[in-house]
């Protein structure tokens, strides 16, 4: 699900220009691992309660996470840390409910009837949603016609998956899982602009782990309120779930957020928002051969229709900061919630 930007300014911190390789690396880490998390998702929930796997994955990573961050930081960062200004906390925690609690976990929970790859598929929607809400409600810039078109034809796509034959098993749950996975895209975009007016700590890393603790809070209490742990035995969860909970921890949050923020620092947000274009095809081709998915030709095409609708979109936000003038909150967010 990227959940603060470092100042496109900032340049490598020894000074220097990255290499080649690193940079490879960092965005191959982005592409593959943040594409495979859907299927780690899958995985992960086939012996545990959905609420609760996602609430431990949120606040152990976010727990790690920020213990790091405390730990590299000056004596002064840490005095800070400790203090923890309620202020931050509470930005924290509503960018955190909304982003990983209701997004993150509407993915989490829908994929117990959806497929991974037509999840993958509407959670590319997010770029979507955030050029309406900006528009309605952030800075209320009126997107141009070639953005207006990238929405209708991206939007279309979504249609064309929701709950139809071929694309996944079809039926009512199926339905109501894409319904909650859209919901909670708009809640992501929704997060995503709020952050846009809250002042992060100076160390991006340890506002994101704030986030994530709170998100991984909200997620436990609801698991708790819903009683979806009830008759739940850690004895009876699967090796390969424990498998999937622990790359989701180390590599979807961990290794391939660092390399998301890196990256930020020494690359374009044009660049780094291209795996908004990739991660859905990773996670089609995974679910089709790993978990015996279904790829048939509706599904490729809804994906060629949203993939390209989100092109659009952030190419005209690309050209239009170019020109000075604000299309949409998606340049500036260049953020689409890895699951």
């Amino acid at each position: 699900m990227q959940t603060t930007r470092v100042p496109a300014a900032l340049v490598d911190p020894a000074g220097t220009e990255p290499g080649v390789a690193p940079v490879i690396a960092a965005f191959g880490a982005v592409y593959v691992i943040w594409g495979s998390t859907y299927l780690g998702i899958l995985w992960a929930i086939e012996t545990m309660p959905p609420l609760l796997m996602a609430s431990v994955r949120f606040l152990v990573a976010g727990g790690l996470l920020y213990a790091w961050s405390v730990a590299r930081g000056t004596p002064a960062t840490r005095a800070r840390a400790r203090m923890a200004v309620p202020g931050q906390w509470r930005a924290a925690a509503l960018a955190g409910g909304l982003m990983l609690g209701a997004g993150n976990g509407a993915v989490t929970v829908a994929e117990q009837w959806v497929p991974s790859g037509l999840a993958a598929l509407l959670v590319a929607s997010v770029p979507l949603w955030l050029v309406v809400l900006d528009a309605l409600f952030g800075s209320r810039t009126r997107p141009s016609m070639r953005a207006r078109l990238g929405l209708f034809a991206g939007f279309g796509g979504v249609a064309l998956l929701g709950g139809a034959p071929g694309v996944g098993q079809g039926g009512p749950l199926e339905a109501l899982g894409a319904l909650l996975i859209l919901g909670g895209c708009a809640a992501w975009a929704a997060g995503s602009l709020y952050l846009r007016y809250v002042p992060p700590p100076p160390h991006p890393l340890m506002w994101v782990a704030m986030q994530m603790i709170s998100g991984g809070a909200l997620l436990g209490i609801v698991s708790l309120v819903t009683g979806e742990w009830m008759g739940f035995r850690v004895a009876d969860v699967s090796l390969r779930s424990w498998l999937s909970l622990a790359y989701l921890i180390v590599f979807g949050a961990l290794i391939a957020y660092s390399a998301y923020v890196w990256l930020l620092r020494v690359s374009t947000p044009a660049r780094i928002g291209t795996y908004a274009y990739v991660n859905p095809v990773i996670a089609l081709f995974l679910g089709w051969r790993l978990a015996d998915e279904p790829l048939g030709f509706r599904s490729m095409l809804a994906a060629a229709i949203i993939v390209g609708s989100v092109v659009v979109i952030v190419s005209e936000a690309r050209v239009a900061n170019s020109r000075g003038v604000p299309v949409s909150q998606l340049d500036k967010e260049a953020d689409r919630p890895p699951a």
